[in-house]
């Protein structure tokens, strides 16, 4: 399946992208470390907010399986930049939380399930090997 994004320039470091099937927009701006504005997310924050929502959707998935409730459960993702040899994204540690009612009703078995599901979600597995991923699960109780 093939899915087309256009993307264009709006000038001062800003783009406007269109989601080919729902004709949805999203703006990106540079940030301000690296001569932009800052007023939307930049291209790199869209990557690191494509891991926690891929992350989130690929266990609801195995969740919805099992007729889990996942409902209230959050990814944090943090995005660290390194400048050398290049400027690129370095680090993405993610906290995935469960709230309390979803978790007590998870045994040991179904985390495991559930935490294997996040390791190989699509954009995880997409990402160059030298960007850290450091995966924490928080089961509220």
């Amino acid at each position: 399946m093939s899915v087309t994004i256009d993307v264009e320039y709006q000038g001062e470091l800003r783009c406007v992208a269109k989601h080919g099937p729902s004709g949805r927009t999203l703006t990106t701006d540079a940030p301000l470390d690296n001569h932009g504005r800052g007023e939307s997310f930049s291209p790199t924050d869209l990557l690191a907010s494509a891991l926690g929502a891929c992350v989130l959707t690929i266990m609801g998935i195995v969740a919805a399986r099992h007729q889990w409730d996942l409902s209230g459960a959050t990814a944090q993702v943090t995005k660290e930049m390194i400048t050398a040899p290049v400027r690129r994204i370095g680090r993405l540690p993610i906290t995935i939380r469960i709230p309390t009612e979803q978790a007590r009703q998870l045994s040991s078995a179904d985390r495991v399930k559930l935490e294997a599901a996040a390791h190989h979600c699509p954009v995880h597995a997409s990402l160059h090997p030298d960007i850290q991923v450091d995966f924490r699960f928080v089961y509220d109780a």
